[in-house]
């Protein structure tokens, strides 16, 4: 199944990185994390990607273009015209296929979605997440979950951290205090979604199209919008306090999704 990823947001409240890169590019350890989302969905056999780009999407196009190089150690003979790079290894290369499309620098989700449309089949079923979040998610009962409704669209509802401590009260006496609680009532979304082609009826080009606004709402009112539960891991790099958490959890190995 193909893949599409939105990576054409400008990152705002992770500014200490994205003035100088696209937050995909934003790494965690020392690969952007673009590739640890690519990685997940590969780890799965899906390995067909659709990059949505938008700010600063020159750059991903750029990293992927020099992806051997960055990957590799290599040897150049400045002089040589023809074969002048030379490559002693090939094993971090990845078998992806990957499209980028530029849908635009001002696009809201529900425009840059819309205007892959062209690059999804027939009949075709596809994936399609954020390039900000990574998560354990075991996509083949996630796609079983999406065969047997048989609805247009499928997103995995998360409980995220909370980015506060949570305090149980008895009165003015703390009962317990926890500095890592979870959302305790009802679930966001986490993206990981799958859709069939028919979402491309609720979506429109227009760059105000918010795909979680009007379609998401519109589906969910006609029936065609499940939510399949997710109680393992997920995490999103919206801040900088993210991206050390995130880079973090990589250096000491308890990276939780990489299931790679």
């Amino acid at each position: 199944m193909k893949v599409v990823i939105l990576c054409g947001g400008k990152g705002t409240r992770l500014r200490e990185e994205t003035e100088y890169r696209p937050k995909p590019l934003v790494a965690i350890g020392n690969m952007p994390i673009l590739w640890h989302i690519m990685k997940i969905y590969s780890h799965y056999g899906h390995r067909d990607f659709i990059l949505c780009l938008g700010y600063k999407g020159d750059l991903i196009k750029d990293y992927f273009l020099k992806f051997e190089e960055l990957s590799n150690d290599f040897t150049l003979n400045l002089r040589s015209k023809n074969e002048r790079i030379i490559h002693h290894s090939k094993a971090n290369l990845e078998d992806w296929n990957i499209t980028f499309v530029n849908t635009g620098q001002e696009s809201q989700t529900g425009s840059r979605l819309a205007r892959i449309k062209e690059f999804i089949g027939q009949d075709e079923d596809f994936l399609m997440t954020y390039g900000d979040g990574v998560a354990k998610t075991d996509l083949k009962s996630l796609l079983d979950f999406h065969k047997r409704h048989g609805k247009i669209a499928t997103l995995t509802g998360i409980k995220p951290p909370s980015r506060f401590g949570e305090i149980t009260a008895d009165g003015h006496r703390v009962v317990s205090f926890s500095e890592k609680s979870s959302v305790s009532s009802g679930y966001v979304s986490g993206g990981f979604f799958i859709l069939k082609r028919e979402v491309f009826n609720y979506l429109s080009v227009d760059d105000d199209c918010v795909f979680e606004g009007a379609p998401l709402e519109t589906l969910a009112k006609e029936g065609e919008l499940m939510m399949y539960p997710h109680n393992d891991f997920w995490h999103c790099m919206d801040t900088y306090r993210d991206f050390l958490l995130l880079n973090d959890m990589w250096k000491t190995e308890g990276a939780p999704w990489k299931v790679w």
